[in-house]
C-alpha cells in the first residue's frame, strides 16, 4: 500500500519504470522461459486497496514474458478472470491463473476445481492458452498443508477430464 495513493496514471508510470528494469535484466533470457506473476501480496489485511487487474493488465502484458499468473483463488480476486473477455492475449502468450489460495485455512472440495470462475473462462477460451496455477503458502496447520496439498489432484483431475473430454 503506497500513502498517499498515488492517481492510476502515477500508479501506471511508476510500475512501467520497474517493468522496463525487469526487462532490461531479463533480456538475454529466452521468453518462452519467463513466467511472470501478478501479485497483489500476501499480507493479512481485508486488500481493499488492491489495484482492479483490469486497470493494469496492459503493465502486466508489457512484461517480456511466456507466461503470466494472477491470483483468482481468493474472494477478493476471483473475478479478475473477467478482464480477459475484453483483453486479448497475445499471441503465443499463457496465463496461468492462480486457483488455490494461501488466504484460507480450508481445504477446498476436488468439485470446487471444475465449478471455478476461471476453469469457466478457460473453457470458453480454449485449452491451449491457460494454464491453472496451483498456489499455496503458509497454509495454518500441518494438517491443513497436507489437506491443501492433496486437494488439487482430485479436483484437477475432475477439470481435465471435463476440459479435454
Amino acid at each position: 500500500m503506497i500513502k498517499p495513493e498515488p492517481t492510476l496514471d502515477d500508479y501506471k508510470k511508476f510500475s512501467m519504470l520497474r517493468v522496463e528494469a525487469l526487462n532490461h535484466a531479463i533480456r538475454d533470457l529466452p521468453a518462452d522461459r519467463v513466467r511472470f506473476h501478478l501479485c497483489w501480496g500476501s499480507w493479512h489485511g481485508p486488500h481493499t486497496t488492491d489495484i482492479p487487474m483490469r486497470d493494469i493488465v496492459e503493465v502486466m502484458l508489457a512484461i517480456n514474458a511466456h507466461a503470466y499468473s494472477f491470483e483468482v483463488g481468493n474472494v477478493r480476486h476471483e473475478h479478475e478472470w473477467k478482464v480477459w473477455q475484453d483483453v486479448k492475449l497475445p499471441d503465443g502468450k499463457l496465463i496461468l491463473p492462480g486457483v488455490v489460495s494461501h488466504a484460507t485455512n480450508v481445504v477446498e472440495h476436488p468439485e470446487r476445481r471444475r465449478t471455478h470462475p476461471s476453469f469457466r473462462r478457460r473453457r470458453r477460451a480454449g485449452t491451449r492458452h491457460c494454464l491453472h496455477r496451483l498456489r499455496s503458502r503458509r497454509p495454518h496447520s500441518s494438517a491443513n498443508r497436507l489437506g491443501q496439498a492433496r486437494s488439487p489432484r482430485p479436483g484437477g483431475a475432475l477439470a481435465s477430464r471435463q476440459l479435454w473430454r
